[in-house]
């Protein structure tokens, strides 16, 4: 079962003037949790996206973080975190795992850039 949903990029895989894939969180108490990534863009939206973003400053939340290649694996992402000022629209499987996290990749729909980091939804963590 899928839905569609809101949440801001934090960082992408691949050059950031052509990114592959999007790393995407929500907020909580003011740092930008990681949420899940997409699947591999296709080049318009790769395109399209990379006109979006801009090099993260100082102070990112996600600084010194590594990402899991996938599920199981010990391999981590190249990633090249962005501001998180961009909000995307994507489509994700209502499954999440134990942290609470997107358990398959998001399939990006389309930028929301008429929508701010604080019109995303929150960040809510598994119940206990």
């Amino acid at each position: 079962m899928r839905e569609t949903t809101e949440a801001i990029v934090g960082a992408v895989t691949g050059p950031l003037a052509a990114p592959s894939s999007l790393l995407l969180g929500r907020y909580d108490d003011g740092r930008l949790q990681y949420t899940g990534r997409t699947t591999t863009l296709a080049q318009a939206a790769s395109s399209t996206v990379a006109g979006l973003l801009a090099p993260a400053w100082r102070g990112h939340s996600w600084t010194g973080w590594s990402f899991s290649a996938g599920w199981g694996s010990r391999e981590t992402l190249d990633v090249t975190l962005v501001e998180p000022e961009l909000v995307m629209e994507v489509g994700v499987d209502v499954a999440r795992d134990a942290s609470g996290r997107w358990r398959h990749p998001a399939r990006l729909h389309r930028p929301r850039p008429d929508l701010s980091p604080a019109d995303a939804p929150l960040w809510t963590s598994p119940p206990h």
